[in-house]
């Protein structure tokens, strides 16, 4: 039995569709048993009609949506509507679409401070007027997917993994939704934890971590009890697939950034882990890269805008 499909790409970096396509053989092979009808990564399909007609924007009705990249302008908004209206099933498909991600690192800017940067102030750019054709009009701030529609189920990951791609669309063939981990990125860590309070201050990572390269990660002290930031007491774990391998980012013993966005449903993910820091005893009066806490996981109104000229 095959299922209809839908696949949209707002405010994002086409990382999730890069994803899907690394899932190679085992997720392709499932795309063919859905009859896709709108998916700009593998076709080509025009929101208007070419000869100039109806300008109202074209999405085929559809069981399955999925669509990544959070709303940030007025276009994708009416997308976002459409595609809700038209799908059955609505996934939020990485976490700028979950929690706006990157994207939503601007939502610390008024707009007119980012067009000031980046018309007229930024290093090599020649003095320009804020465009005013062509371009949609922004909103006022981007947003996740689910401020502005009902959305069934979330798939995070900055991407997500191509594992949990493929078991996603199996489930939803199956019809049913997927079951993805919900433990944090610690508990799937083998690093060596030495217990509360063995770091006293949290610096910013510019060196690599102290390791013996020639002994497993099991044998590394673990990065926050180094004193490093790591996200991974509040993030949600999956980056390294269902293999059962350690996070990505600490098998490369880098602190884990926190993609994949809060362990809990509407958590904080900077709150969670200043409250964790300071009943483990450390001091967050100076604690650097603040405003990174929220690096993919800044829209639900997390972060608060300021001057450009303030924000540093």
């Amino acid at each position: 039995m095959s299922l209809t499909l839908c696949s949209e790409a707002l405010s994002g970096c086409s990382g999730c569709e890069m994803s899907l396509l690394n899932a190679g053989g085992s997720s392709l092979s499932l795309l063919d048993r859905f009859d896709i009808l709108h998916m700009p990564l593998l076709m080509d399909h025009k929101y208007f009609d070419s000869a100039g007609g109806a300008q109202e924007i074209d999405i085929p009705k559809a069981r399955l949506g999925l669509i990544t990249g959070g709303v940030r302008n007025e276009q994708q908004l009416r997308i976002a509507e459409i595609m809700r209206r038209q799908c059955d099933v609505i996934v939020a498909f990485g976490t700028c679409a979950a929690y706006g991600g990157i994207p939503a690192m601007m939502n610390l800017f008024e707009d007119e401070d980012l067009f000031r940067r980046y018309y007229r102030t930024a290093e090599g750019t020649d003095e320009a007027l804020n465009p005013s054709e062509v371009i949609p009009p922004f909103l006022e701030r981007t947003f996740a997917l689910d401020e502005k529609i009902a959305v069934d189920f979330i798939l995070p990951g900055c991407p997500p993994h191509p594992d949990f791609i493929t078991l996603t669309l199996e489930s939803i063939l199956e019809g049913k939704f997927p079951q993805l981990p919900l433990v944090s990125v610690c508990d799937c860590c083998p690093t060596k934890r030495e217990g509360k309070g063995s770091a006293q201050r949290i610096r910013r990572f510019l060196k690599n971590a102290r390791r013996q390269p020639d002994k497993p990660i099991s044998e590394m002290r673990c990065l926050l009890d180094q004193g490093l930031l790591c996200m991974g007491p509040v993030t949600l774990a999956g980056c390294a697939g269902m293999t059962g391998g350690p996070p990505r980012c600490i098998e490369a013993r880098v602190p884990c950034r926190g993609c994949h966005g809060p362990v809990r449903k509407g958590g904080s993910q900077i709150m969670d882990i200043l409250n964790g820091l300071v009943s483990n005893g450390i001091d967050t009066q100076n604690l650097p890269d603040r405003l990174s806490l929220l690096r993919f996981s800044g829209a639900h109104g997390r972060m608060n805008r300021r001057s450009a000229r303030n924000a540093h």
